[in-house]
């Protein structure tokens, strides 16, 4: 047997789940990290083994080695364009964080949660099943409300919103699922489109994912919204059949919230409060591209979804290594941080701008993509996506000056990067920078993702 036929997505999966039991029952904290690392570490060995595979062979002799195969008849989890470097991604940003958590960090770090939320990822990315996905995204949600119960954080604002959300997605997806390959009726495809923009945190209803950065650990915190859970849901419940005019309320709302949060991040005074606003300017034009429904500007989103994924869950790592050393910074003034970290420094600037589409970085070739789709589509909407990117690198530069320059910060304790840190942010960096260097591989895959959306939505629509 080919060594790449092997199920390696199911052994990851497994392997996620015998790591979240095992540390689970561990008492020492250095174990259980130890542990946790090794057991991320695999996970993501094989979710790298099992995008070769999809890459190398083609369907028929991949399923030969396929566990689902033999076990229920059918293959429940798939790999396709889309999912083969999205499960990377979510095991290398899981991995990361383990490997970059310090140990003033480590007790608000929950690994077991980690190992168990990332298995589930990698279930709900691969599966082929409506109704298994939509359970798997109410999963993904009862355990992020867990995880603020069992650090004793308050959820009510949490759990309003998020019973909103679970109760439009039970909703619409029961009809969805109820129709049975049949076109769903339009009102269920407009209610998960309502779902969508609830859990993406598109205003009115995004205070939902402020209060989460507030109370959440920064890691943890990072793990649940980076993936972009809600852009994949959008792809595979409310695309292929949502009507053009539900389509342009969306559009009109993530364009509002892409503008507003970038502005918001202009104005905060708390870095984990910036840092939200920063990712929901982020999340929301992605959604933008999405929702456009044209080829370059779907491109554009699915790149700009993969450069959040790096380059904003690299600035996040670079934050969380800055509060496990001074604890929750504020930004009401100058902190004069540069001397003791200046790899940091360097680092928060290299991933925040990439974040926002800087020459030479993995976000320059998706904020271009997108930027020429919305103009071709609509120069209002073009200008907006501008607008957006130009608050982004501005807000960005500010909390770099307020963090890292004024009076100098004396310590008689060394400040500077960890090892693990330097390889968990010297890694998203190479990803970054070699992204923006050599794009085409990336914009050809998104290209072929984005065709293959606009064809099930045309034989969805007809």
């Amino acid at each position: 047997m080919n060594f790449f036929a092997l199920s390696w997505l199911e052994i990851a999966i497994v392997v996620a789940l015998v790591g979240a039991v095992s540390v689970s029952r561990m008492r020492n904290p250095v174990h259980a990290a130890r542990c946790g690392l090794a057991f991320t570490g695999a996970v993501l060995v094989c979710a790298l083994l099992a995008w070769l595979g999809f890459a190398l062979m083609p369907s028929a002799a991949r399923s030969e080695g396929s566990l689902q195969r033999y076990l229920l008849g059918k293959p429940l989890l798939e790999l396709n364009e889309l999912s083969a470097p999205l499960i990377v991604g979510v095991a290398l940003l899981h991995f990361l964080t383990v490997a970059a958590t310090s140990r003033t960090k480590a007790r608000c770090f929950s690994l077991s949660w980690s190992l168990t939320t990332e298995a589930l990822r990698l279930t709900l990315f691969t599966c082929t099943d409506l109704g298994m996905l939509i359970i798997l995204l109410v999963l993904e949600t009862l355990l992020a409300y867990a995880e603020l119960r069992n650090r004793g954080r308050p959820t009510r604002v949490y759990l309003a919103h998020m019973a909103v959300y679970l109760g439009l997605l039970f909703l619409g997806g029961f009809a969805l699922v109820s129709a049975e390959g049949a076109a769903p009726p339009t009102w269920a495809t407009v209610v998960l489109l309502a779902a969508v923009l609830l859990r993406c945190g598109v205003a009115p209803a995004h205070c939902w994912l402020t209060d989460w950065f507030e109370h959440a650990s920064f890691g943890i915190g990072l793990l649940f919204v980076v993936p972009l859970t809600g852009a994949y849901a959008a792809i595979r419940l409310v695309l292929p059949a949502a009507p053009d005019w539900a389509l342009q309320v969306g559009l009109f709302l993530s364009l509002v919230t892409a503008v507003y949060a970038m502005g918001m991040s202009l104005i905060q005074r708390d870095m984990r409060r910036f840092f939200a606003y920063l990712f929901l300017g982020h999340s929301s034009l992605v959604l933008v591209g999405l929702q456009l429904g044209t080829a370059t500007s779907l491109t554009g989103g699915l790149a700009l979804w993969f450069s959040v994924l790096i380059s904003l869950g690299g600035f996040g790592l670079v934050l969380r290594a800055m509060e496990g050393r001074f604890g929750r910074l504020s930004l009401a003034s100058h902190h004069g941080l540069y001397e003791p970290t200046r790899t940091l420094a360097a680092c928060f600037l290299v991933t925040g701008l990439a974040s926002v589409g800087f020459p030479g970085t993995l976000g320059f070739v998706a904020t271009d993509l997108l930027v020429d789709g919305a103009i071709s589509e609509n120069l209002g909407v073009g200008l907006a996506v501008i607008a957006t990117a130009a608050l982004g690198g501005i807000a960005i530069i500010r909390v770099y000056l307020l963090l890292f320059t004024g009076a100098r910060h004396h310590s008689t304790v060394d400040l500077n990067i960890r090892f693990r840190e330097r390889v968990a942010v010297l890694t998203l960096l190479v990803l970054i920078v070699g992204g923006g260097l050599f794009p085409q591989p990336g914009v050809s895959m998104y290209q072929r993702i984005a065709e293959g959306i606009l064809e099930d939505r045309e034989s969805a629509t007809k």
